[in-house]
């Protein structure tokens, strides 16, 4: 009957948990490793600047560890067992493997990065920072590529399940070790058609009211802030349209008579060429501020915060200009928050 063997692999458990090993295991596998590859203990401490003595006591060590000779004599020199030849291979491996884990990380080169990033964002955030951000990543980093995707009241759940890597927006509660960083900020102004035949140069609060409107809503939640003023007054408005996206919301205002209450920053860079003209909101509305969030286990990663230094520069570089008290989260009232209550399903009319 063969000799049996402790259940205990020293080899198998340092592949299976490289990151958990103590550091008396890698020493004790380093010499395994050489002890295998030279043949010999004086071979051995030579390649890794023991005394033979000393490799000897190690080799005694492994010996008891494994239950097995390892290296056996033969004539003037030794040779390796059956068992010490079939797990040669796996045992240099496995060192190379821990020592390529355990080695300083290499100087992070945004040249040489070649990654995709998962961002989360509204086509706002693209129309005020995509050209920017799309600069500096050609000129710095061309192997970063970006997937930019819908907004959700979700987001923090995505980012941290690891399906997203940042996400843009303003938000509502979010989970406490959430982290965010601010990028921008806006105001809200109406965009209506040049030639309006309800709309001078100023809008009043009786016909803002009394118009049809079109409301970005690009996490597809009606309501939120500018109703919510109006109902503290005892108003409300009707929305004929709702979009999720900024640009569709002002192609439709330069073709109808509906209003557009949208963020200033879009408006006067895209609304000239749909002959859309601006004029002020008569509602005092607080201008608000974007932020960059991320999940913290990406804080030390090298790439990632290049990523988030990239959003940060190109929101210096196009919107530096800030606006004073703005709002940084949504109401729990807004649908968009993800803590609003559910209301009662309608049929829409």
């Amino acid at each position: 009957m063969g000799r049996s063997f402790p259940k205990f692999d020293l080899v198998h458990s340092t592949l299976e948990s490289l990151q958990d090993m103590e550091p008396s295991d890698l020493s004790l596998l380093s010499t395994l490793d050489a002890l295998l590859q030279e043949g010999s203990v004086t071979g051995a401490a030579r390649r890794v600047g023991l005394s033979t003595p000393a490799m000897s006591h190690a080799l005694a060590r492994v010996r008891e560890r494994l239950g097995d000779p390892l290296l056996v004599r033969a004539g003037r020199g030794m040779v390796l067992t059956p068992r010490a030849q079939a797990m040669k291979e796996r045992v240099h491996s496995a060192v190379a493997q821990a020592e390529q884990a355990l080695a300083p990380d290499r100087p992070f080169v945004a040249a040489e990065l070649d990654r995709t990033f998962v961002v989360h964002a509204t086509d706002y955030v693209l129309t005020v920072l995509g050209l920017e951000v799309d600069r500096v990543l050609r000129e710095e980093a061309p192997g970063v590529s970006l997937r930019f995707v819908p907004n959700t009241v979700d987001d923090a759940a995505v980012l941290r399940d690891g399906g997203s890597d940042l996400a843009v927006g303003i938000y509502g509660e979010l989970p406490p070790e959430m982290r965010s960083r601010p990028l921008l900020t806006d105001r809200f102004v109406c965009a209506v058609r040049g030639d309006h035949p309800g709309v001078g140069k100023r809008l009043t609060l009786e016909q803002f009211v009394r118009l049809a409107h079109i409301q970005v809503a690009p996490r597809g939640k009606p309501g939120g802030y500018v109703d919510d003023m109006l109902a503290a007054r005892g108003l409300a408005r009707r929305v004929a349209r709702a979009v999720p996206y900024f640009l569709t919301a002002l192609q439709l205002a330069a073709r109808t008579d509906y209003v557009l209450t949208i963020s200033e920053r879009i408006a006067r860079q895209l609304g000239p060429a749909l002959g859309l003209r601006v004029v002020e909101v008569p509602l005092p509305l607080r201008p608000y501020a974007l932020s960059l969030l991320w999940h913290p286990r990406f804080d030390g990663d090298a790439a990632h915060r290049f990523a988030r230094e990239v959003f940060t520069r190109a929101a210096r570089q196009v919107a530096s200009d800030q606006h004073e008290l703005p709002r940084t989260r949504l109401d729990r009232t807004d649908p968009s928050s993800g803590a609003a209550p559910r209301r009662r399903a309608r049929r829409p009319r």
